[in-house]
């Protein structure tokens, strides 16, 4: 993980890279705190405690893809999820694709008696507003939820400070000075692209607050280009070229790899971050969107828990 400034983000008091790795470190030890002397391991924080209401599950709604990385690769980002709060019932459901299909896993959830349920957050592997956060996840939990089952929506994953860190993290990775980058240097940030012009809207912001902490131009670009987002990738790097920028790096704003973030990367002229994967401020923003959604009612819009980040 790479070095930032040890203090909150301003605007939203959240945590940055140094204070991830403490909250980490805290949350680590304490975990080794609940095994006693004989093996015997003490009730867990966001797991089951007797006597009291277990703790709804986290339902991880992750799209979907042909390309069989992708579960790979959000199966680990689900174990960190794991390491970071065990205890806690943590399932995987996609919206298309793969398996398991969100219907199914909403089916296999327990079921208690009239208000006695836990329940589930279905937190959306998705970094910005779109289709399937207005209306598909929602729709699944409404079909889904009963007495005894309540279920929540969270808002999608992004834009997040936690989101900027994982991000620069895979462009250093890739090659990106891990220091304060020469004149010549920007980004373009890929992403998937979207006919909801609040997806758009989103993912500009991510690439403002990616900006503003590289301190280099970073523009949006998209592989699937749409009314909303019709800036593709090549375009964006002939923008920056003609900006005088040199030495361009994409970054992948995708959860996983699949065909798009492929895509992505075969444009890069310099190089290309992978995609956000199991890193663990990934996983910790999905703990963060959760634990927002259990303080809303069960079916509050999602995209309402952006007011605070």
């Amino acid at each position: 993980m790479t070095p930032s400034n040890p203090h909150p983000d301003p605007a939203t008091g959240l945590d940055t890279a140094a204070q991830l790795i403490t909250r980490i470190t805290g949350e680590l030890g304490t975990r080794l705190g609940l095994v006693t002397l004989d093996g015997a391991r003490r009730p867990c924080p966001g797991g089951h405690t007797p006597g009291r209401e277990p703790a709804p599950a986290l339902v991880v709604v992750a799209h979907g893809s042909r390309d069989p990385r992708a579960l790979t690769t959000v199966t680990a980002l689900l174990d960190v999820v794991r390491a970071l709060r065990p205890g806690l019932d943590v399932r995987l459901g996609h919206i298309e694709l793969n398996e398991p299909a969100l219907d199914d896993t909403l089916r296999g959830l327990p079921t208690g008696g009239a208000g006695t349920g836990a329940g589930a957050v279905l937190v959306p592997l998705l970094l910005s507003r779109g289709y399937h956060v207005k209306h598909d996840i929602p729709a699944a939990a409404a079909a889904a939820a009963g007495p005894g089952r309540p279920l929540r929506v969270a808002a999608p994953l992004g834009p997040h400070p936690l989101l900027d860190e994982a991000l620069h993290a895979r462009l250093v990775e890739a090659g990106w000075p891990a220091g304060a980058p020469a004149a010549g240097h920007g980004v373009v940030l890929a992403a998937a692209g979207s006919r909801d012009p609040d997806s758009a809207t989103d993912t500009r912001r991510a690439a403002d607050r990616l900006a503003r902490r590289l301190g280099v131009p970073v523009l949006p670009a998209y592989a699937a280009p749409t009314e909303h987002t019709p800036t593709t990738v090549p375009a964006a790097l002939r923008a920056l070229a003609e900006r005088g920028v040199r030495h361009t790096a994409v970054a992948s704003y995708f959860t996983a790899p699949g065909r798009f973030a492929t895509q992505a990367a075969d444009a890069a002229p310099w190089l290309a971050a992978a995609p956000l994967g199991a890193h663990p401020a990934l996983a910790a923003l999905l703990l963060h969107r959760y634990d927002q959604a259990r303080s809303t009612a069960p079916g509050a819009a999602p995209h309402r828990l952006l007011t605070s980040a």
